[in-house]
């Protein structure tokens, strides 16, 4: 098959396959923290549904949406922690 490729051909094949190779590179890291982002995002989904569920029992409620959830992905347990705050805090000011 290489047989019917002009030198030309293989060159250009060379470089196209370079190029794609250093836009996975350059590509990978980004993509890599976007899917931890969404990961820790799920988990602070399932975080805020538990914290509801139990803290019904002992009067914590934190809204169930996509901004607290990224908060509590990103931050942890200290998020969890801030957005418990966040309202007496506001009540305060």
């Amino acid at each position: 098959m290489l047989a019917f490729l002009s030198a030309q051909s293989i060159g250009t094949l060379v470089i196209v396959a370079v190029l794609i190779f250093i836009c996975v590179i350059i590509i990978k890291k980004p993509i890599g923290c976007l899917l931890r982002l969404v990961a820790n995002t799920v988990c602070g989904f399932l975080a805020l549904f538990v914290i509801n569920f139990l803290g019904g029992y002992i009067g914590i409620s934190i809204g169930v949406n996509w901004i607290n959830a990224v908060v509590i992905g990103i931050f942890g347990l200290p998020g969890v922690a801030l957005l418990l705050i966040l309202p007496w805090f506001l009540s305060i000011i």
